[in-house]
């Protein structure tokens, strides 16, 4: 038995997906809401029996090592490694350096490099004498804060890192390049990142993905400056400081959202440690379902500025869309988290326990801000307002919203209605549209339906007790043909009451196939006999489906053709296609 065969004979497929996910029963099967497109009726099956998975909703399926893939976007190396050591298998060489080799494993190991340099640099060298000294005194950070946050710098020379990496470490320049940390001019290799106090940027699992380096000269700009787009660093992705917050935020069902590095490190350092930094202002989508696998709720705190309000309000759709509750904390009175905690750690704190819906907060905001008794007053408060209750997806949510803007505005709730239906009719262009798979043919669904019924089954008796009319019908898959005639054939030389065993017996081709029907969502039947009929009923309307198919096509023939005994066989066959059609229906 090979490596991968020892770890997927190992994970429970059930209990490793949800750890991810919520799963909840559904007969033999459990069900969930996919991970991996929005929805809202579960779509996602899981089969312990078979040890797999499948989304009816977006078609991705497979076992451990796909979901794992698919829901941390790794390579089938590093899924391997991850599910090894947790299954405790220890991987044989070749079965390991199958990953090392690939370009991603090499900028997860050339960043680990980096940020030991940029370590060494800060907190032994003399290099970084001046930006230790900016964080411990002027930043007032502690020595522990900046080895907790693996702070490092960069220093000012064009290229010691570079060289220190293909000297050193034999690295070639084009791996720089693709890491992102070196970049090539006139011929010559010199560092990205040069004079910054440097931030790691992790993912979620430890892996370092970039960095995020601030200017240490406040005459360079940008004042901030990120990896470049990777293999591995995609910014609208990651979170500074999710790796050490995770757990606390799961903990407390709540995320702490700062936009960046010093605000959580402030926060951090005074106990509050469910907290993420944005980097930035624009929270994205991939942000946000990043973060709903850890907790159902977000706290806004970012900036108190145009830019951070702002930010709050572009948000919100996004959340809305995830299903997320968000929060937020009223900063007034300074410029940000950073500044806040720092000035009064207990009132902060006081107002992070007591903090109000966003919703609430922002129609306080502007009903305070603007006259809510005069027409001007009223226009400036809808205008502002009614675009984020528009997007409000829960109807019973945007009711009450309407309700108390309408009170507050001493005008009707039909009003509103009126003014937010005007919203609707000129949504954004930019909205996300999540494009639905093309329908299929209902005799597609039925031909699933029915061998789904069968298979899920198991039971020999009942197989036999819809054979003859299964094989008065052909299936228009070609995999369902196959399936249905292995599985007759099987039953006939079988002497056991359950045909469990059948799925071994079939070639490799067929069984993505099978897997997909063994998955399909059924209804629960009171016993076998009301499931035989289920089954008697949708072949009778397959083969009524086939043979008006059939009845189609021959009379496209008999319009068609010259030749007149060719057309009376033709008029034949369409009188016993006729016939056929009304014992069908009978």
């Amino acid at each position: 038995m090979d490596d991968v065969a020892k770890v997927r004979e190992k994970i429970d497929l059930v209990s490793f997906i949800s750890e991810f996910i919520t799963l909840k029963k559904a007969g033999r099967n459990f069900k969930a809401l996919c991970p991996f497109h929005n929805e809202k009726s579960p779509s996602f099956m899981i089969s312990p029996e078979r040890q797999i998975w499948h989304c009816f909703g977006c078609g991705k399926g497979g076992d451990a090592f796909t979901f794992l893939m698919e829901y941390e976007n790794m390579e089938f190396p590093e899924s391997l490694r991850t599910l090894a050591k947790k299954a405790g298998v220890e991987l044989t060489e070749s079965s390991y350096r199958k990953g090392v080799t690939s370009e991603k494993e090499k900028i997860y190991e050339i960043n680990k490099l980096a940020l030991k340099f940029y370590k060494y640099l800060l907190l032994e060298h003399k290099a970084g004498k001046d930006a230790l000294d900016y964080l411990l005194n002027k930043r007032g950070l502690k020595k522990g804060t900046i080895e907790i946050f693996e702070l490092g710098f960069a220093p000012t020379l064009p290229s010691s890192l570079s060289d220190y990496l293909i000297n050193r470490k034999k690295y070639k320049a084009k791996d720089l390049i693709l890491a992102g940390i070196s970049f090539e001019r006139g011929g010559k290799i010199f560092d990205f990142f040069r004079g910054r106090i440097i931030f790691p940027l992790y993912d979620h699992r430890g892996n370092i993905l970039g960095f995020s380096a601030r200017a240490l000269n406040e005459a360079d700009m940008p004042k901030y400056l990120n990896t470049k787009e990777t293999l591995i660093y995609h910014k609208g992705s990651v979170f500074f400081g999710l790796n050490l917050s995770k757990e606390e935020i799961k903990q407390k069902q709540n995320a702490i959202l700062v936009e960046g590095e010093f605000d959580l490190i402030s926060l951090f350092t005074h106990g509050i440690k469910n907290v993420v930094a944005i980097k930035g202002t624009a929270l994205t989508e991939d942000q946000v379902s990043l973060i709903s696998r850890f907790t159902p709720k977000v706290t806004f705190c970012f900036d108190q500025d145009v830019a951070g309000f702002e930010a709050t309000k572009r948000s919100l759709p996004i959340i809305e869309q995830k299903g997320l509750t968000a929060e937020i904390v009223d900063l007034k009175g300074s410029k940000d988290p950073d500044e806040a905690i720092k000035k009064d750690p207990i009132l902060f704190k006081k107002k992070l326990s007591a903090t109000p819906n966003v919703y609430d907060y922002l129609l306080k905001f502007y009903t305070s801000d603007n006259p809510t008794d005069t027409v001007e007053g009223k226009r400036k408060i809808t205008d502002e307002i009614l675009p984020i209750i528009s997007k409000i997806s829960n109807e019973i949510v945007k009711e009450h919203y309407t309700k108390k803007l309408a009170g507050q505005l001493d005008t009707s709730v039909e009003s509103i209605n009126r003014e937010l239906a005007k919203q609707d009719s000129s949504k954004t262009k930019d909205r996300i549209i999540i494009p639905k798979n093309e329908s299929k043919e209902r005799r597609e669904l039925l031909e699933e339906y029915s061998l789904a019924l069968i298979l899920q089954n198991e039971n020999t008796n009942l197989a036999k007790a819809v054979e003859d009319e299964i094989k008065k019908y052909k299936f228009k898959i070609p995999a369902y043909q196959k399936i249905s005639d292995a599985l007759f054939e099987y039953v006939l030389d079988t002497k056991e009451e359950n045909f469990q065993k059948f799925s071994t017996t079939l070639p490799t081709e067929l069984l993505k196939a099978y897997d997909f029907l063994y998955l399909y969502p059924l209804p629960k039947f009171q016993n076998e006999e009301k499931q035989a009929e289920e089954i008697k009923k949708v072949i009778k309307e397959l083969l009524t489906l086939y043979l008006k198919e059939k009845l189609k096509d021959v009379t496209l023939k008999i319009r068609t053709t010259s030749a007149q005994k060719e057309k009376e066989n033709l008029q034949k066959e369409y009188t016993q296609i006729l016939s056929l059609i009304r014992d069908a229906q009978v």
